[in-house]
């Protein structure tokens, strides 16, 4: 392109308009990215809370295959004593009838459980650097649904329903209170370790029936936002004059016939599309941080660099204004050999986890980001076969929060002996969903969204309300 500098742009404004507008094309930004941005500068995306909230940001922490409850967060030593045996029949009445509930067989914990900080929370070997942080924490170890299945199980878990066609948790967020930033996407999401035949399920982050500028951005921490990088040979300078260019000839264009949204939203465009180009490639350079915050997310480390990154920058995108950041990790699967999958997997995360943590609390950020773990399900607290592992069990299953208010060094909920099922205060992936939108100041049966004359709400047909036990000291 030429990038002269000319006063005499507009001798022939059609001709010179079309040229300049195939400038588009080069611009490469993530068109649904950009989507996010713009309605954000055009004020679509600026809503005033329900109430004061206790945090603006949240990074999901969602652990793909299903973290076994019994091994993590939810200790059960009567599983020691009876194992071998089949599941009592005063537990066995109120196990669900789904697929993979297995009854026979029972299977000890590998590892011990110890009581951690001032409030004695009892948290696994297996994580010992999270455990390091239990004063922080708030479990709650009653959450229950009824799909046993990865997929849609993960739909459930992210949207509130196993077949996925409604928004993702972070969808409603962005559509609730809109965005912080005007250089970067509101809701990220990162994919991370996909093993397994547990793939991503597209509608953890994407925005069901509502428009599709609420999607989330799918963000590969090493490279970036898809398509954003500068043109081969192209500097910012050259850019920002291909753009003033552009500009001007919009400008003149739209002076010529008044107003005109679709043109106005266009022009709008191409500046966000700049600061994006700009703001992103720094986003993503961690090389800035220090040799210290590097070896304290692990780096350095083969085992834990994937997953240290990523919590890296979902620290850099809180920093930044991003509001809603969800990081993926998955693995968790665990069929066969227990022992040695939740290690490799607790090696994976563990550590960057509890850095991440520990990193926000230093900085400040922790009081107004939300923390929230956990995956799709549970597992049985029985052997499945004969190979030293657990069955898919989503009729109890344990997550955690810190920040954004959260009260933490506290449990919620309670199981059985044996944590099989529920036994107080079960809780629903939607009033999960409804409790981390209670942190951001929204009222999820105040949310509303017309689909085709349907007035929609976060909780759907199935409802739900926070459990507002976790703010309450």
């Amino acid at each position: 392109m030429n990038h002269t500098t000319s006063n005499n742009l507009f001798d022939d404004v059609t001709l010179s308009r079309r040229s300049a507008l195939q400038g588009l094309c080069g611009l490469g930004a993530s068109s649904l990215a950009l989507q996010t941005l713009l309605a954000a500068d055009s004020g679509e995306l600026t809503h005033k809370p329900h109430h004061t909230p206790t945090a603006t940001h949240v990074i999901f922490l969602f652990m793909s295959g299903g973290p076994s409850q019994v091994d993590t967060f939810d200790p059960k030593p009567e599983l020691s004593r009876l194992e071998g045996k089949d599941v009592p029949e005063s537990i066995a009445a109120q196990v669900p009838k789904i697929k993979r509930a297995g009854l026979k067989n029972i299977m000890g914990s590998p590892w011990k459980f110890n009581q951690h900080g001032e409030s004695g929370l009892s948290i696994s070997e297996l994580l010992p650097r999270t455990a390091q942080l239990a004063d922080d924490l708030c479990v709650i170890r009653s959450m229950s649904h009824r799909n046993p299945v990865h997929g849609p199980g993960e739909c459930v878990a992210l949207t509130g329903t196993a077949s996925g066609e409604r928004p993702s948790l972070g969808a409603w967020s962005i559509y609730g209170l809109g965005s912080h930033t005007e250089e970067l996407p509101a809701f990220m999401n990162m994919n991370l370790h996909n093993d397994g035949m547990q793939n991503p399920q597209a509608a953890g982050w994407n925005a069901g029936f509502l428009p599709t500028r609420y999607q989330g951005t799918v963000v590969n921490p090493s490279k970036g936002i898809q398509f954003v990088e500068m043109p081969k040979g192209v500097t910012p300078a050259q850019r920002r004059r291909e753009l003033d260019v552009i500009q001007q000839l919009n400008q003149k264009y739209l002076e010529s016939v008044g107003q005109h949204s679709e043109l106005e939203a266009r022009m709008r465009s191409y500046q966000m599309a700049f600061q994006m180009q700009t703001a992103a490639p720094e986003l993503f350079d961690v090389k800035t941080e220090s040799k210290t915050t590097q070896q304290a997310y692990g780096l350095d480390e083969d085992a834990t660099k994937t997953v240290g990154h990523g919590c890296l920058i979902g620290r850099r995108m809180v920093e930044r204004g991003v509001r809603f950041v969800q990081i993926r990790v998955g693995g968790w699967d665990a069929h066969a050999g227990i022992k040695g999958n939740h290690e490799r997997l607790a090696k994976r995360t563990d550590g960057p986890i509890a850095a991440l943590l520990a990193d926000l609390k230093q900085r400040g950020l922790l009081d107004n980001t939300l923390v929230v773990w956990g995956g799709e399900f549970g597992r049985t607290p029985t052997m499945e076969g004969r190979g030293k592992g657990r069955d898919h069990s989503p009729a109890a299953y344990t997550v955690w929060l810190a920040g954004g208010g959260v009260q933490g060094g506290r449990t919620i909920g309670t199981t059985d002996d044996i944590g099989y099922t529920v036994t107080d205060r079960p809780v629903k992936p939607q009033d999960l969903h409804a409790t981390i939108l209670h942190a951001l100041g929204i009222d999820s049966e105040k949310l509303t969204y017309d689909h085709h004359g349907l007035i929609e709400t976060p909780l759907g047909v199935t409802g739900g309300a926070a459990v507002t036990e976790v703010f309450q000291s």
